[in-house]
């Protein structure tokens, strides 16, 4: 869960990289899942061809998994950008965690325990602090918060379609058809004619592609959806959140961005949370769906 929330955090580097060439979110996105798809083709045709077969009645976990968890989430979360500021959305898409843990309660009967509200409060909080956005006169159009906040459900499903998912398939089997479900919206919604043509353009930006599809694509999704296999829902989600963190980091050594004592304190906060979910003592629960 942690080596995704890495590699997830890094996903600033490519972003960047190809939003100065010119591509648009979506388009991003977009090659994100038809780099993804045909990457875990190629794994599942060498590792086993059988995987590739899925009963016709579980598609609609996939459509969950690919169209609602990833597609909608991108388009919420660009939404939300493009209204108000990039910090902002950062904020309300980091309300997943919360999602997760009432979800995991309603869906996997998981226990809503004192350890998992604080670690969630203190995530939310340490969000708040990274994104920079106290102190500041902040005005956020109605629009803009039900984006993120849409955002951040929808982010929150993948852990949910994705734990239902495993239940019959292998993580490779679930990780492919996301992708493949992912690629057939993002296209629809995308240029890809533009897309295509940019690279084309530039030969070196074929490297940023296969390096976004890579890196924060196949494998942060193959970790966090391993991951699912041996720990609580809620406790996956909360700590993927060290997501935020990396990318502020990033921001800070790579970028030159300002950091100060409230940001590196959210940074604390983030890593605290990771810190207690993770605490082998047993904790007493808030609550018990049965």
């Amino acid at each position: 869960m942690l080596g995704a929330g890495v590699l997830w955090g890094c996903i600033s580097l490519f972003v960047r990289a190809l939003d100065a060439a010119g591509l648009s979110s979506m388009e991003i996105s977009d090659v994100r899942m038809v780099v993804g798809a045909f990457g875990m083709l190629v794994v599942l045709l060498v590792v086993d061809p059988s995987m590739l077969r899925i009963r016709l009645r579980d598609l609609w976990l996939f459509f969950g998994t690919g169209v609602v968890s990833v597609t909608l989430f991108n388009v919420c979360y660009f939404t939300c950008i493009s209204l108000s500021e990039a910090s902002i959305a950062v904020v309300l898409l980091y309300t997943s965690p919360i999602f997760v843990v009432l979800m995991s309660a309603l869906f996997f009967r998981e226990r809503i325990t004192r350890r998992k509200v604080v670690a969630v409060c203190l995530t939310f909080i340490g969000c708040v602090l990274v994104a920079g956005i106290l102190g500041g006169q902040v005005v956020l159009p109605p629009m803009a918060l039900a984006a993120g906040v849409a955002s951040g459900f929808f982010y929150a499903t993948y852990s949910i379609f994705g734990r239902k998912a495993l239940e019959r398939y292998d993580t490779l089997t679930i990780t492919f058809c996301t992708f493949l479900m992912g690629m057939i919206a993002s296209t629809l919604l995308g240029d890809p004619a533009h897309t295509i043509a940019t690279a084309l353009a530039d030969p070196p930006l074929f490297l940023w592609y296969l390096g976004l599809g890579l890196f924060c694509t196949i494998m942060p999704y193959l970790l966090y959806t391993t991951g699912l296999k041996h720990l609580e829902t809620s406790r996956a989600a909360i700590l993927a959140t060290i997501e935020p963190v990396v990318g502020s980091l990033l921001g800070i050594f790579v970028y030159g961005e300002s950091t100060g004592v409230l940001k590196l304190t959210g940074m604390a906060l983030i890593l605290a949370a990771v810190v207690l979910v993770n605490l082998p003592a047993k904790d007493t629960h808030v609550s018990e769906t049965r």
